[in-house]
């Protein structure tokens, strides 16, 4: 089965584009989503991030969102710990899942692909991009954040020029319509791979 990793940047709009390729029966596996809902139920992985940044990671058994991205976002070294917690958990759940689906390929949708080495991992990487201006807009009105705590993630995450040479395919997402049509062109692409 052929493996698609789907990436951008915060705020490039990955989700609306693998929600798209969902449209087209692409089953789609959502690595922050599923590491989230891992890190709100695997008890192994509640205790290693309980040690890593404390009690007070988890709130009323949920985990304290806020309190975590206050603490690692702005500790490069910190962060890297937790990622080393929760990537392989999802590593393991996404094989798990792939192995359950009967598709000629199934997508993966990932924000840090490059950054933590696991582009190697994929058969195809398509990159979501949107200019800077579109993404912090999103980005702000999505989450309800200054327009500093958008650049301070952006800051933790490659550039998109130095993406595009590791991509297979570059979907500029600004324009649906357009966006759509890019979607269904590289969906064909990848099928014709599948034979």
């Amino acid at each position: 089965m052929i493996v698609v990793g789907l990436t951008g940047g915060i705020g490039s709009g990955k989700t609306t584009v693998a929600k798209m390729f969902e449209t087209l029966k692409v089953p789609v596996y959502y690595s922050d989503q599923r590491a989230k809902d891992l890190m709100n139920t695997s008890l192994a992985l509640k205790k290693g991030i309980q040690q890593l940044l404390g009690k007070e990671a988890y709130l009323d058994q949920k985990l304290n969102r806020t309190y975590i991205a206050d603490k690692v976002f702005n500790d490069k070294a910190l962060l890297q710990k937790l990622n080393a917690l929760v990537h392989p958990e999802v590593k393991k759940d996404f094989v798990r899942w792939a192995n359950d689906q009967i598709t000629p390929y199934v997508m993966q949708e990932a924000a840090i692909i490059f950054e933590n080495e696991t582009h190697k991992n994929y058969d195809h990487i398509i990159l979501v991009t949107a200019t800077k201006k579109v993404r912090i807009k999103r980005v702000m009105e999505r989450d309800g954040v200054t327009k500093k705590k958008v650049l301070a993630r952006m800051a933790q995450q490659w550039g998109d020029m130095k993406k595009r040479k590791l991509s297979d395919f570059v979907i500029r997402n600004e324009d649906l319509e357009a966006t759509y049509k890019k979607v269904y062109k590289i969906h064909n692409q990848i099928l014709n791979t599948c034979h």
